[in-house]
C-alpha cells in the first residue's frame, strides 16, 4: 500500500471507542491486506503523531436478509492505535 490515505479508510466511532479515547486510544476501518507497520505509519504520517501500539482485529460481516433473498455485509478490519502520553487527534475532538 503506497498512500497513506488509502490504509485508513475511515475513523470507527461508536459508545466503545468513544470509551477507548479517553485512554487515548483512536479506531480507525482500514483494509483487510493493511498489517500493523503501515497502519502505524500511516496514522503518524497523516495525523503527525507519535503512535505506541496498533491492535487490529477482523470483523466477519453479517448475513441479512431482504425478503427470501439473502446477503452479506463485507468483512472489514478495525485498527486501535494507542498513542503516546501527551499525544491527541484533533479530528476526533469534536465527537
Amino acid at each position: 500500500m503506497a498512500n497513506a490515505r488509502d490504509i485508513l479508510i475511515r475513523p470507527y466511532i461508536t459508545e466503545k471507542t468513544t470509551a477507548l479515547m479517553a485512554d487515548n486510544k483512536y479506531t480507525f476501518i482500514v483494509p483487510l491486506q493493511a498489517n500493523k507497520v503501515e497502519i502505524r505509519q500511516a496514522v503518524e504520517q497523516v495525523f503527525k503523531v507519535k503512535v505506541e501500539a496498533v491492535n487490529t482485529l477482523r470483523v466477519l460481516g453479517k448475513t441479512k436478509r431482504m425478503g427470501r433473498t439473502e446477503g452479506k455485509r463485507p468483512d472489514f478490519k478495525k485498527a486501535v492505535v494507542k498513542l503516546a502520553p501527551g499525544e491527541r487527534i484533533e479530528f476526533f475532538e469534536g465527537v
